[in-house]
Order: structure tokens, then C-alpha cells, then sequence
């Protein structure tokens, strides 16, 4: 009887993909890509990998349909709240801070809609931005190319914002380390580098947020002056 009793302990809940996924996303955040192993996930999950690989393949699988969950949650969050009634612009704006602020939470999402152009999450994104377009008068001939570059802005800047977020802890004063790289810039020749000394200021005092809605702007304003 004290053997049955030193057994570890076995889910009585019926394992769904949802669960499954939602621990994928556990580990992930915790502890990076690395660390999500179907071991590790069998264990947090107090079942047998058996169990798991009926719900999904193999791990890039099950790292597809976390970073699909976290985009899916963006995009019906965005559409139900702030983009229900709004100007096309708003709209495109909402979903692509709501990317920025989803990859900046979960960092390995950035690497994974990177590595897979073609998954769930990747066309929902494309889709929310794309569908908006027409509104805003962009020519059908130009709105594939105005669409890529939209998506490719808002992962290319989230991705590397994340990247610079794990290499600078939040242990790290960002100030601080933003002075140091400001320090190293007025060091080059102003004659050579004036712009670098100019905005070497705005450098240690800017939002990463705001910039990268300016650069969101900027972009939109090209496309409706280009129409």
C-alpha cells in the first residue's frame, strides 16, 4: 500500500490540446525555446508523452500552435475592442502595437513567426493588416507589397526589441545602459558622424513603444501618399 501511494501522482482531467498548449506557453516564458522538451512538458503536465503526441506531432508542431494561441488571443482582443468601429489607420496601428506588446511578453514568438512565414499566426496578422488597406485606398496592385511592409516592420522591430530584452535583464538599468552606448557615440568624430551627435540625446530618453508607432506612421504615410 505505501508503494501505491509513493506513485507519482496522475491528471484525472481529461488532457486537451489547449492544456497542452497553454504549458508549452508556461515553459517558454519561463525558462526559452530550450527548455520546452516533451519530458519537461509530460512532467508539468503529470501525464506520458503518449498522451501528448496524440494531440500534436512534434515540437515545432506544438511551437506553432503556442505562438497561433498568443497571436489568436492578440487579434480577437484587438478586433473586440479597440479596432470595433475604427478608421482603417487605427485599426492597423492597434494590431501592430498588440504584436509588438504580444512579442515583447513572449520573446520566442518573434523567432517562430520568423521561421514559419506560412503558419496560422502569421496570416492572421497579415490578414488584419492586408484587409485594411482598400480602405485606405491603396490600389489592389499595391497592396501586397504595402502589406509586407507593414508585417515586416512590426516583427522585424518587436523581434529585435525582444532580442535586446534578454540580452539586458530587467535587473539591467535601461538608462543606464542607454547612456553607456550614447557615451560611445559622441566619441566619433562629430565632423564625421553629426546626425549620430545629434540624436544622441534622444537616444538615452526615448520609448521604445512610441517609436516604434512613429515608425508605423511614417510607413501609413507613405502608403497614402504613394495611392
Amino acid at each position: 500500500m505505501a508503494t501505491r501511494t509513493q506513485r507519482t501522482k496522475r491528471r484525472t482531467d481529461a488532457l486537451s490540446k489547449e492544456r497542452i498548449v497553454e504549458a508549452a506557453i508556461e515553459i517558454l516564458d519561463a525558462d526559452g525555446e530550450s527548455a520546452l522538451t516533451f519530458r519537461a512538458l509530460s512532467a508539468r503536465l503529470a501525464t506520458g508523452s503518449g498522451a501528448i503526441y496524440w494531440h500534436v506531432a512534434n515540437k515545432d508542431d506544438l511551437l506553432a500552435a503556442a505562438a497561433n494561441d498568443v497571436i489568436a488571443r492578440v487579434m480577437t482582443g484587438v478586433v473586440s475592442g479597440a479596432v470595433s468601429g475604427a478608421e482603417p489607420q487605427e485599426a492597423i496601428r492597434a494590431i501592430a502595437i498588440g504584436v509588438f506588446d504580444a512579442i515583447d511578453a513572449h520573446p520566442w514568438v518573434g523567432t517562430q513567426l520568423s521561421r514559419e512565414p506560412w503558419q496560422s499566426a502569421m496570416v492572421q496578422i497579415f490578414e488584419g493588416i492586408g484587409g485594411r488597406l482598400p480602405a485606405l485606398g491603396v490600389p489592389a496592385r499595391a497592396q501586397f507589397d504595402a502589406a509586407s511592409a507593414l508585417v515586416n516592420y512590426i516583427l522585424g522591430v518587436a523581434g529585435q526589441n525582444a532580442a535586446n530584452a534578454r540580452l539586458h535583464t530587467q535587473e539591467s538599468d535601461r538608462t543606464a545602459f542607454l547612456g553607456t552606448v550614447a557615451a560611445r557615440w559622441v566619441q566619433f568624430d562629430p565632423a564625421e558622424y553629426p546626425f549620430v551627435h545629434q540624436v544622441a540625446t534622444q537616444l538615452i530618453e526615448h520609448d521604445d513603444r512610441e517609436q516604434f508607432l512613429a515608425g508605423i506612421d511614417l510607413i501609413l504615410a507613405g502608403i497614402g501618399s504613394a495611392r
